[in-house]
């Protein structure tokens, strides 16, 4: 859950918030290890090279664990609207090693694309992304948070879980799909502040 300590009102160059830029509240910066400070999450398009090739590697291993009619992708074009927030984790070298987008909708942001590299899984990357991608949407007024994902992805789901979301029935334009789960995360008023 959300705490009212997750509030970042200090500003780096840019005019970007703490969070956008590392994708976390400032408690959590004394807490992590060198190589995990050299990662930032960084809002930018993701219609770039190194980002295309990230969000194939992912369409990849979706494809390969789910039917091509149970795979709810977002294409780039997709990604590029105004009301979509696309993240990109960077390691220390700027290399992409993960991404996840935040699609505004009325009443709610859907979480979309999050994919972190297997080489750099196991150190909490998913979570910053996440955890970014939730500062931005709260910052744009969302509250609610929902999610589509799938069973074969059990490491996502114990992310999801972690973070606070809990599973629902389908949303907006889903269908129930044996090969889906979905997700939902509120947050108060009084946590967002």
């Amino acid at each position: 859950m959300v705490s009212k300590q997750m509030r970042v009102p200090q500003f780096i160059p840019g005019g970007m918030d703490r969070a956008d830029y590392f994708g976390m509240n400032n408690d959590i910066l004394p807490f992590l290890t060198a190589h995990e400070k050299t990662m930032q999450v960084i809002f930018e398009s993701p219609d770039q090279p190194g980002v295309r090739a990230l969000i194939a590697e992912l369409d990849a291993y979706l494809y390969s664990i789910y039917p091509a009619e149970s795979v709810y992708a977002l294409d780039i074009a997709s990604l590029c609207e105004p009301n979509v927030f696309f993240a990109v984790l960077r390691d220390a070298a700027g290399a992409p090693v993960g991404c996840g987008a935040m699609v505004m909708q009325p009443g709610y942001g859907e979480i979309k694309r999050v994919y972190v590299r297997p080489q750099a899984r196991g150190q909490g990357l998913a979570r910053r992304l996440m955890t970014a991608l939730e500062a931005k949407a709260i910052a744009h007024g969302a509250r609610t948070f929902l999610l589509e994902t799938g069973p074969a992805q059990a490491e996502a789901l114990v992310v999801y879980e972690r973070l606070g979301y809990r599973c629902r029935g389908p949303f907006g334009d889903y269908p129930a799909d044996p090969h889906s789960v979905f997700m939902e995360k509120n947050v108060t008023e009084d946590a967002a502040a």
